[in-house]
């Protein structure tokens, strides 16, 4: 799936761009109204607890793209992406 839009943080990993094949956790979250409300929050100690988190990563999908050009902004999903190590 093509990304049109990618923010990726990864703890201790100062300028290192890490790649999961897979993620551990994916989920879409609704952002409404041109990003005035939809603010999401994802626990990723919770979701990696055992093992420590690798990366987290948002993008705008080509499916989210489309469903925000459809809506004219007022629904546009981000995708989430966790990796655990």
């Amino acid at each position: 799936m093509t990304a049109y839009s990618t923010v990726t943080t990864h703890p201790n990993q100062a300028g290192k761009l890490l790649t999961e094949p897979e993620p551990t956790f994916q989920v879409s979250k609704p952002i409404l109204f041109w990003g005035l409300c939809g603010e999401h929050r994802v626990d990723v100690k919770q979701l990696c607890s055992a093992t420590g988190v690798k990366q987290l990563q948002t993008q705008a999908t080509s499916k989210d793209v489309i469903f925000g050009v459809l809506t004219l902004g007022i629904y546009a999903p981000h995708t989430v992406e966790v990796g655990c190590k």
